[in-house]
């Protein structure tokens, strides 16, 4: 894989052990130049050295619920870049109290924060792409199967991450006559900061590598090279899709079910 040249925007970088570092690192590897958020002045030291690391010559705050953070970035990438080939987008929050909870005793507040941080934000990233995409580009976001099917303890995530799943599709259509390509990460459970806010995600971890058919649990690493395959060029006739990053869980079926008719 060849980013020389290219420039890009990552979002979501907590520690190095986030899926957005693992993303990072792989396009750094093949030669991109990235710009890096950090949340807020808390967040700074866990990322800033991080950046520094890729050599990323833009690093700024985005809290994409401050009004104007998200917009100051796109502005700071314009000024300096004048132009960006591709961005990931992998943030995802809910309340506490929401996440934990069944979805029928979600808040309406609850929800609508959860919807705000981790789906539309990722539509109006795509808004403010657009214009510095002249000759095309790609936007990357990050799900999780919890979306189509039940996982146990995923809670509000699930509908949430559906709905973003459900935007790609449609911004992949609506870019695809200006080259923008359009897809979402689905990778299996990973140990993650935010994952870590997920109810008894360590079960969750081990149900999963029981299921799987090696038994072998993907790393940030592994998201990270499909990654950089799918914001390079040889992956220009792809948009619109849902890639799985999993060793295969979403095609195995219950095996509770096995054998009965």
């Amino acid at each position: 894989m060849n980013l020389q040249g290219k420039k890009g925007l990552v979002v979501g970088i907590a520690n190095d052990q986030s899926i957005a570092f693992g993303c990072a690192r792989a396009f750094r590897d093949a030669g991109a130049e990235l710009a890096v958020t950090y949340l807020n002045d808390k967040a700074a030291p866990h990322v800033v050295p991080l950046a520094e690391q890729l050599g990323c010559p833009i690093v700024v705050p985005c809290d994409v619920r401050e009004p104007g953070q998200l917009e100051a970035v796109f502005e700071r990438i314009s000024q300096q870049w004048g132009r960006l080939d591709f961005l990931l987008h992998s943030i995802a929050f809910a309340p506490k109290e929401d996440l934990h909870g069944r979805v029928v005793d979600c808040s309406q507040a609850g929800f609508a924060m959860a919807m705000d941080v981790s789906c539309h934000s990722f539509i109006r990233m795509a808004k403010l792409a657009e214009p510095l995409m002249p000759d095309g580009g790609c936007l990357l976001t990050v799900s999780f199967y919890g979306s189509e099917k039940v996982v146990e303890d995923y809670n509000l995530m699930g509908p949430v991450k559906a709905a973003l799943e459900s935007s790609v599709r449609y911004m992949a259509a609506e870019l695809a006559p200006k080259k923008i390509r359009v897809h979402a990460l689905s990778p299996g459970p990973l140990m993650t900061r935010a994952a870590s806010g997920i109810a008894r995600f360590d079960e969750l971890l081990e149900r999963t590598r029981a299921r799987l058919p090696a038994h072998q649990l993907v790393s940030i690493e592994d998201v990270g090279a499909v990654a950089a395959f799918l914001v390079g060029d040889s992956a220009r006739s792809l948009t619109g899709n849902i890639e799985y990053i999993d060793a295969g869980y979403h095609v195995i079926g219950c095996s509770e079910l096995a054998g009965e008719t």
